[in-house]
């Protein structure tokens, strides 16, 4: 059976942080973004153990080869969503260093 947190773990990560953005310093505020992104990169790192886990599980026979590829599927596009995200931080940093004050 597929795990829903499994699914889709940055918006998992969004509901519990979106009540606690309110009154918080800026420094606060950088700390909860750095604890966002660990928490979302631990999810993408869950969706690929959990695609070798049930990997490993089909060649014993204790799954379909349907659960297998749907996990696989899953842990393949987080990472290319995280790719995504990461490349347009990048970017964006680049457009900011370009800037002239």
């Amino acid at each position: 059976m597929i795990n829903q947190t499994m699914l889709n773990p940055v918006q998992a990560v969004r509901m519990t942080e979106s009540s606690a953005v309110k009154d918080k310093t800026p420094a606060e505020m950088t700390k909860s973004f750095g604890e966002f992104l660990q928490n979302a990169l631990d999810g993408v790192s869950a969706q690929e153990q959990n695609a070798h886990v049930m990997s490993d599980k089909y060649l014993i026979g204790q799954v379909d080869v349907s659960e297998v590829m749907i996990a696989a599927e899953q842990a393949q596009l987080s990472l290319q969503l995280t790719s995504q995200i990461r490349n347009k931080v990048v970017e964006a940093y680049q457009d900011i260093m370009r800037m002239q004050l």
